[in-house]
This record gives structure tokens, sequence and C-alpha cells, in this order.
């Protein structure tokens, strides 16, 4: 007689991995809350429309568990959290409300905001402190049980010294492919395309740095306006890929687009916003963290725990020296790296070190973070500054952190622009800011001229104000101090002498760029010549002002080689790669491990001259580079005035000086052989890099001459 032994389909399960996880014949469960009465897991059908089964979770401490047999991957899920809803407590409890798991690996759906996703009653008199009892589940996206994928392809490891980062939007960057079929452009799919590939790989750069791709959700006043959240700084959920940038699976079509863009040498950087989440302030809905345990996860004023303290500028700011906030942000990190991503740019980075409300080096996390052998060897990018007092924190990020350098970019934009007396800063900028990165040397820093939050290349010399009205906020987001001009006429102009300074502007910036030591960073259509009109915040504008346009004037395709001759030239010499500073006078101008300044005239500028106001037209004598290089000598010659200057060359015994780069050519100039020494002229507002390196037999060595006449 055989004895048919009941398996219940419920089961309590285990506390531990957090999230969903397949386990034999179904799925265990668990989430964390600390302040949480009773969880309930709620199944749904395959459309995610209709409500299967709900079961309570066991506890065991603060996380509650639960396993289901008979669940497949694919499966949707949500939970309701009872507990308080006392928000002058920090506890905003309603299990009305739909919520999704911190830990979900993908969602069914993007987000799009309803009112039955508000708490509370919105237009009571009682603002916030009233209670919302309609269910939120239709109209929030379902988390979706996912079956185990593969591990990602290996990080790349490119060294920082070799690193040309380019800043894109996923979908922004493809929408106008017309070499792409429709249902792809926007997408993984299509940034992993051959065609765009091949761009990628034609420009030079190695690493593509993706604005955030982690499920977001569009703002409360976006839905009233008819926008979206296009650069996607308002996440909904860690762990989940924007379903909208994936024309299949987006967990499956993200690997696959990371697999082919390492088979192709490049890397992949992920923007991440650990700093807020899309729930907002008090006044904000309830869709994940707020009714799982609002106030472990998120920082409250310690005054009055109804309110949020505001870092960000958002609204409400991650509680990351809460344990649990910061496993969660850990594990995050540790499943996209499994997924292929080679590292991070951490948004709005000071905010991560903030503990009891003070930004603090050494806090907890930045320390978990180093410490962690899986994520410390990336890349991890700080955009060292928030919005909140004390949260300006350029060159105060301990290692393994690079960071934005802002510095660079507005003294480069001042330099250009010709504002007086900023030579002299231009030039510490130039060789790496060691005032800023001196104790970890000038590859800590990432030089950039744009961003995506900001004017674009061809707009920062097209506009001297922002125009900002199709935001909806009228024209007041967004900076007024842009560090900006229009050559004499604000926005396009058909005349042929505006439209030729300003290409020569954007050159002198890109090259200027490409030569200055520490890690620089290019914004995508900056090299195509994308306008945004004149729009510098065009953060809710998914639409052709966002989106890049591939059909390139006459003009912008010239520009575009300009930028790939530039990329190529700092690749080919490893003086604009170091990773040390330069180490002053030694031996003369062109001493080993020098750099000298000069006026044009070859006499060196001394601490007198530099508070001249007139210090427009100088030159930099690079004169060698670090241990294991080969020799080598340039000069590069700065003319910011609008008259000619006559620069004296330096004259040694190695031989002819070569012309490398002209920023007065449209192409950037034919090499051309200056001579030994001598004057040569530097036509108005131009950059000349010329180069004595491998002058000895470069008619016997056709690899360095390819190397010099790129």
């Amino acid at each position: 007689m055989t004895i048919h032994m009941h398996v219940p389909r419920i089961s309590p399960g285990r506390p531990e991995p957090l999230g969903p996880s397949l386990v034999d014949g179904g799925v265990n469960f668990a989430l964390f809350s600390a302040h949480a009465e009773k969880v309930e897991l709620c199944l749904f059908d395959e459309q995610g429309t209709r409500e299967l089964e709900r079961a309570g979770l066991w506890r065991t401490g603060n996380i509650w568990h639960i396993a289901v047999r008979g669940v497949p991957a694919g499966q949707r899920y949500g939970f309701r959290v009872h507990g308080p809803y006392d928000p002058r407590q920090g506890h905003r409890f309603n299990p009305n409300k739909l919520l999704i798991d911190p830990y979900a690996r993908a969602l069914d759906r993007s987000f799009r905001l309803a009112p039955e996703h508000f708490g509370y009653r919105v237009g009571a008199p009682e603002g916030d402190l009233s209670f919302d009892d309609r269910d939120s589940a239709p109209v929030t996206p379902k988390c979706i049980v996912t079956a185990g994928l593969p591990s990602g392809s290996a990080a790349l490891g490119v060294p920082w010294k070799d690193t040309i980062l380019y800043e894109l939007h996923v979908r922004g960057f493809t929408m106008r492919r017309e070499d792409l079929a429709p249902e792809l452009r926007g997408t993984f799919a299509a940034l992993s395309a051959p065609p765009v590939v091949a761009h990628l790989r034609s420009l030079g750069v190695s690493s593509v740095e993706l604005l955030p791709v982690q499920a977001i959700a569009d703002e409360p006043h976006f839905a009233r306006a008819g926008l979206r959240n296009y650069w996607g700084y308002n996440t909904l959920n860690f762990f989940a890929a924007e379903p909208r940038y994936a024309s299949g699976e987006p967990a499956v079509e993200f690997r696959e687009m990371v697999g082919t863009l390492h088979r192709n040498g490049l890397e992949v950087i992920l923007d991440v916003v650990f700093n807020h989440t899309a729930e907002g302030d008090e006044l904000g809905p309830t869709l994940s963290f707020r009714g799982i345990d609002n106030a472990s996860y998120y920082a409250l004023r310690p005054d009055d725990r109804r309110y949020y303290e505001n870092f960000t500028g958002t609204g409400n700011s991650l509680n990351l020296f809460h344990p649990a906030v910061s496993q969660l942000v850990l594990d995050s990190l540790r499943h996209w790296a499994r997924a292929g991503a080679d590292g991070f740019r951490f948004d709005l980075a000071a905010t991560l070190g903030r503990e009891n409300g003070v930004f603090n080096r050494n806090a907890a996390f930045f320390q978990s973070l180093a410490a962690d052998s899986e994520l410390s060897r990336l890349k991890l990018i700080a955009e060292p500054w928030d919005a909140a007092a004390g949260g300006y924190q350029t060159g105060n990020f301990p290692p393994p952190f690079a960071e934005w350098n802002d510095r660079y970019r507005n003294t480069a934009r001042r330099f250009w622009r010709g504002d007086g007396r900023v030579t002299p800063e231009m030039i510490q900028r130039f060789a790496g800011s060691d005032d800023l990165f001196g104790n970890r040397g000038p590859l800590a820093g990432i030089n950039f001229i744009t961003a995506h939050d900001g004017f674009t290349l061809s707009d920062l010399v097209s506009y001297a104000h922002k125009h900002n009205w199709q935001n909806g906020e009228n024209n007041a987001d967004g900076t007024t101090d842009n560090l900006s001009w229009n050559e004499g006429v604000e926005g396009p102009s058909e005349n042929p002498d505006i439209r030729a300074r300003r290409l020569r502007a954007r050159r002198n910036f890109m090259a200027t760029l490409m030569f200055s030591v520490g890690v620089p960073m290019l914004t995508a259509g900056d090299e195509l010549g994308h306008s945004q009109g004149g729009n510098n915040n065009a953060y809710c504008q998914d639409n052709e002002i966002s989106w890049m346009d591939w059909q390139l004037e006459e003009n912008d395709a010239v520009f575009l080689r300009f930028v790939r001759k530039a990329i190529a030239l700092r690749k080919a010499h490893p003086v604009f790669q170091r990773s040390s500073f330069f180490h002053g006078r030694s031996g003369g101008p062109f001493g080993r491990k020098d750099v000298a300044w000069l006026h044009p005239d070859g006499r060196e500028i001394t601490g007198a001259d530099w508070e001249a106001s007139d210090l427009n037209a100088f030159a930099a004598a690079l004169g060698g580079t670090e241990p294991g290089d080969e020799p080598q000598r340039y000069l590069l010659a700065f003319n910011l005035t609008d008259a000619a200057q006559t620069f004296t060359i330096p004259e040694r015994e190695g031989g002819p000086w070569q012309r490398l780069l002209d920023t007065a050519y449209a192409d950037g100039g034919g090499a051309a052989i200056i001579g030994r020494g001598g004057q040569m002229e530097a036509p108005p507002q131009s950059l000349i890099l010329l180069a004595e390196s491998f002058a000895r037999n470069l008619e016997h060595d056709p690899i360095k001459m390819n190397r010099i006449m790129l």
C-alpha cells in the first residue's frame, strides 16, 4: 500500500535571500520591514490584472518570508503591508496599496501614475494625514519572478589612464536612427546594433556611461502636464531594468547588449540613483519603500518625522545609514555587476555619505563599498555633491572613487569665453587639478565640458541664455549661470562668420578636453552638433529635442572627423594619459617629467606674470612622460586673442617639429613639418599641438610615423 503524504502549498520558507528566489517546486519570498504588523503576498494572473491568491508571511526578526509551491518563473506578484498609518511618527502603512518588492528583478510594465497610488486623499483638508482606501493594484506594475539568469559578460577592466567616457541616453541615442527597425529604436538591442556599435568604435571612446536604466516613475506634475521623466533620475526599483528600454525581456536584452559592447572593446558604466526614490515628499505616492517601512528606508526630519530630509532637492533622501538600506544598495550593485556592468556613476553621491545628516568621507557605506572585493575593482564615479548645506564635496571622496570635476567644466568655459584672469586656474585644471586630487592623482578627476544636465556643446556657443519654455515651468527651471555665449546672435544663424566662430569654439573645447590630464568625458551628440534649441534642462523632453539627429550637415560631418582625430591623438600619446601629476622643472623646460608654461616669445611665465590680466596667449611645453614611456616632446600653443600670435618654437637636436592638430582648421589640419626651431603663427582663437617625439629615424618606422601623422 502506497501512502501519499500531503505537501502543503504554502510554508514559512526562509528569511534569506531577500526578494524572490526559486526553490524546489516553487518560490521563496522574503521582505524586510522592521515596523510592519502584517505582510501579505498577492499573486496575479499572467496579464497582471486579476488577483488569484493572497497569503500572509511569517516573521523572523525584521524579515517577512513565505514559500509557495507551484509558483513558476514568470509569476506576477506584489505585497500588501499592514501597520500604523501615523505620518507624525514616520509610519505610512496602507494595505490598500499594492507595493513593489524592492528586490524584484523585473516589472511587467512601465509605471504610469494614477490617483489610486496615493496613500492619502489628495485634496483632503488634512492633506497627507488623511487616509485613502482605494485599491492601487489595477494601476500598479506587477513584479515578475525571474528564472536564474546567466552571469553577464565579465568586466573589461580598461585602465583609468586609457578611459574615455561617453555619456548617453539609451532611448535618445537611437530613436532617430533610420537604419534600425522602428521597433528596435530606443532600446538596449538598438544600442548594440552593428551601425551603432560602428559609430562608437570609430569615435574611439572606451566606455559608454548610460543614464539611468533602472525602472523609473514619472513625478506627479508630469502626469498632469502630459510629459515624462526622460532622464530617469527618479528610481522606482533598483534591480529591474526599465521596460521601455527593451524590445523583448529587459534583463536578457540588457545582458546581450553588454556582451556585444564588451566584444567590441566597450565598457558599460551605469548611472545609478541611490540618493532618493520616486515616492517624493510627504505628498508623493505610495509605491514601494514608503508602504513597506517608511521610517527605515528614508531619512526623516528629527524634529517632525512626518517630513523627509531633502538633501537631494527631490523630496526625500534614502537612509543609507540604516544597515538594511545599505545592504539593499550593495545587493543592487552586485546584481548589475553580475549582469555585466563595468562600473557605476553615483548620482548626487554626497547624500550617500551623509550620516545623521552630515557628509562623512569615511561613511560606513563608502567603507563597505571599498571593502567589497566584487565592487571595489569596478569603476566607481561620484557626482560629488547634493542639493543641501554642506553638500559640495568635489575632491573629498575616498578611494576607489573618481569624481566629476565641475571645476574643470566651469573654468574651461570661462577660459574660452574670454573671461579675465582665468588662465592660471585653467592651467591647473589642464594639468589634472592637483588642488582637488593631490592625494589620489589626476585620474581621480573626470574632466568634462558638457553633460546631460545643461547645454549641449553646440548650444554652449550658440545661446547666452536658457530657453526651457517647453518644460512647462515658465523657463524658471535649469541654471541661469551657463558660462555660455552666442557669438552675437541668440540661437541658429545663417551668418557664415558666426557659424565659423561657433565651430572653431567647439573644436577648441574638444581639443582642450582631450589634451588635459585626467579622464575625459564626452556627452553623446556633441560630436554630431546636437542642439536642444537652448534647453539646458531637457529632463522631461522625450522627443526630438533630446533625441540625437543622425542626418548631419556638412559642417557637423567635418566636426565629427575632428573629434575622432582629437581622441586618436590622445590615445596615441601617453603624455596625455598620465597617472601622476607633472613634477615641475627638473632640467629645464624639457627636462624629464617636466612641464613649463611659456610666453609666445619663449620666456617662461614667472610668478608675477600669472597676475597679468592679458595672459591670453601662451604655450605649454610638455617635456617628459612617466617611467617606461618613450621620450616625447610636445608644445601646446593657446591663442585666446582675436589676432594672430607669433610663437617661438624651442630648438633642440632631436629633429623637426610636427604639427599634429590646429583648431583653426575645420578638420584639425594636416600634419606639417614646422622645423627644428624658429617661429610659428597661431591664428586667432586657436589651439595648436606640436610634437617633436619620435623625430629620429621616423622614415624607418612607419608605425611611429602613422601615430604622429594621424
